[in-house]
């Protein structure tokens, strides 16, 4: 045993010291700051900021209809969504799908991540009503809009404010 520590410490005092490595100058990284894309801020009302993403009401009165924006620069597909911040938005998800049912009488949740027409990652939580104009077909192109006006934005921030415990 004494014979293999000898053997170690003879190799050990052979090997070549190693100069610390440095590490490689970085040019400073510009912070990129989260910008919503024109058209989502043109079709939708500000609501509240989750944790991780601004909710968004679509300007369609006739469906309880919330978009997610994920508040990270460059996301244009969910798969560019970070690993961690995957549950976050799961999580906010799930807390706004909640309220369109408890608070605003949704009686189906649908979810979408699209972007065939606005490149920046956003996820539709649609609160469905099995009597709605567009039932069972998509709310896309189910006919004119009807723009929401500020007693309806009151009443969806005060679901979601009781919603968040606000």
């Amino acid at each position: 045993m004494q014979e293999k520590q000898e053997e170690q410490e003879q190799a050990s005092e052979q090997e070549p010291e190693q100069e610390p490595k440095q590490k490689p100058q970085q040019k400073p990284q510009q912070r990129v700051e989260f910008e919503l894309h024109p058209q989502l801020a043109k079709d939708c009302w500000h609501l509240v900021h989750f944790p991780l993403c601004q909710a968004l009401l679509m300007r369609d009165h006739r469906f309880p209809w919330i978009i997610l924006v994920p508040r990270l620069p460059g996301l244009r597909e969910l798969h560019d969504l970070p690993s961690y911040h995957v549950m976050n938005l799961f999580d906010e998800i799930e807390m706004v799908s909640t309220t369109l049912i408890e608070s605003l009488d949704a009686q189906k949740i649908n979810v979408a991540a699209l972007g065939n027409q606005v490149p920046q990652l956003h996820v539709h939580v649609i609160g469905r009503r099995y009597d709605d104009v567009a039932w069972p077909g998509p709310v896309w192109n189910a006919g004119a809009v009807q723009d929401v006006d500020a007693e309806v934005v009151a009443r969806y921030e005060r679901a979601f404010g009781e919603g968040l415990g606000a």
